[in-house]
């Protein structure tokens, strides 16, 4: 039985959501989320079990509806199903918006190809040869990736790449894509009986379906309106691009597994889905979960703060799995600290022991512009800056608008090489813990003058380091 006071905080908590469409709810064990899940049906509320503790509870919610649970102690936390976007390259969206101002006929310029959904193919024939395009890669170079390779090319591990889908059809990621062992394709089956029909690569939980491909933006003015540039697949290149198979580019794993999991759209996400990505990639074998996502602050509007993002996270720490997480674009495109920032970015700046969080640096060894960093909250730094990798359509580029030379910079590039260096690095040691993972790499780093005070390691991300 809870407190009388324990009791009032939530009562206090859950004013603020009060009539909300769409709560989280916390329930206490031995309380099912399938029990709850019935009382919440049977006060005409639709609901969802996300994890053993937490419901998704949706509809004219009243804090009425709550008072029984709240008075036998069965629910434990409210909170708003918080939306939660990509990490935003201000710099890209007012060059294009400064663009199609003066030339508004331009607005149907084409970008990714029309289309959602295309079937998984089938794995590839093995392929041979230097990769193309690994030139242009400045910051596989800068990290020292073909020094380690020497050393070890590494053996397989899987990568969930939690973004806003992957073009699993890019004949640069197709090699690399995890494969559901447990699962029978197309057979509309749930082989595995993991609550998930035909998983075969992942999933998609904005969609809800089997096909987490990345719907990117058809034209400059989908773009200029939310749309998703490609984010997932520019992601997921450079976490784990197959190398050395005579196509494009190499990922810093250049045989490891990606799984590709879909909960941002062109409206961002929502923390239901957040944490049903993160238990999806923990239940299905991940060891390491790349995120460049987030949002800049809790909502200060309310009582409560994201509990249930934190009890996910924590979820993939008890099950020693890497959280990997871009430290966030500044506000409006400028960078700040983490540390003192009212608005500190999340989840990079939550303090569990599992996460490493990413700046992003340039060629020069300088933080992008936009990075925020934190001497006690941010860990390393990492390429950020016009960074090179795959795009959807079966493409490379650097730039998200060519034509406006609009870069792919942000902390969001910087996340997946540390994702990537992290599945190297545990690919050959595999006995190692969560924790000795994050130790290794922070402790590889090489200090740089612009890191001095900014970050935990004061220096930037070293694959050679870390592989000797």
């Amino acid at each position: 039985m809870k407190s009388t006071a324990s009791a009032l905080l939530l009562i206090l908590g859950l004013s603020s959501v009060s009539q909300a469409e769409d709560l989280l709810v916390k329930v206490a064990n031995p309380v099912s989320t399938k029990h709850a899940a019935q009382y919440f049906s049977a006060q005409g509320l639709k609901s969802q079990a996300l994890t053993d503790n937490w419901i998704r509870v949706q509809g004219n919610v009243k804090q009425s509806q709550f008072q029984n649970f709240l008075e036998s102690g069965s629910v434990v936390y409210v909170q708003k199903n918080y939306k939660i976007k990509l990490r935003e390259n201000a710099s890209a969206k007012q060059a294009l918006a400064a663009y199609l101002a003066d030339h508004p006929d331009q607005a149907d310029t084409p970008l990714a190809p029309a289309g959602d959904n295309p079937a998984i193919p089938a794995p590839p024939a093995s392929s041979t040869g230097a990769d193309p395009l690994f030139t242009k890669q400045w910051g596989m170079k800068d990290i020292g990736v073909e020094s380690a390779w020497r050393v070890n090319t590494g053996k397989k591990i899987v990568v969930a790449v939690i973004d806003t889908g992957v073009d699993y059809t890019h004949e640069d990621l197709l090699p690399n894509m995890w494969r559901n062992p447990r699962e029978i394709p197309d057979n509309n089956i749930d082989d595995d009986q993991n609550g998930y029909v035909d998983d075969i690569v992942g999933w998609d939980f904005l969609g809800k379906d089997n096909k987490p491909y990345d719907l990117a933006a058809t034209s400059l003015g989908d773009l200029l309106n939310g749309g998703n540039p490609g984010h997932g697949t520019h992601c997921a290149g450079n976490v784990a691009a197959r190398g050395q198979n005579g196509k494009g580019i190499s990922g810093v794993h250049p045989s490891a597994e990606i799984m590709a999991l879909r909960f941002i759209g062109n409206e961002g996400g929502t923390t239901a889905d957040a944490v049903l990505s993160i238990k999806y990639a923990v239940d299905n074998g991940a060891r390491v979960l790349s995120n460049s996502w987030g949002s800049e602050g809790e909502d200060p509007a309310d009582a409560v703060n994201n509990q249930a993002l934190k009890d996910s996270i924590q979820y993939a720490a008890d099950h020693n799995v890497l959280f990997v997480a871009a430290a966030g674009n500044g506000h409006q495109g400028r960078g700040y600290d983490n540390d003192s920032d009212p608005n500190p970015a999340y989840p990079a700046s939550y303090t569990h022991d599992n996460i490493i969080s990413v700046a992003a640096l340039d060629v020069n060894n300088n933080f992008g512009s936009f990075s925020n960093w934190g001497r006690t909250s941010t860990d390393i730094g990492a390429p950020g800056v016009k960074v090179f990798s795959t795009t959807v359509g079966g493409k490379y580029s650097d730039t998200v608008i060519p034509l406006l030379g609009a870069n792919w910079d942000g902390t969001s590039m910087a996340c997946p090489h540390v994702a990537g260096a992290a599945a190297l690095y545990w690919s050959v040691h595999p006995e190692k813990t969560v924790a000795e993972v994050k130790a290794a790499i922070l402790n590889s780093a090489v200090k740089i003058p612009a890191a001095a005070g900014k970050l935990v390691t004061e220096g930037k991300l070293n694959v050679d380091n870390l592989m000797k």
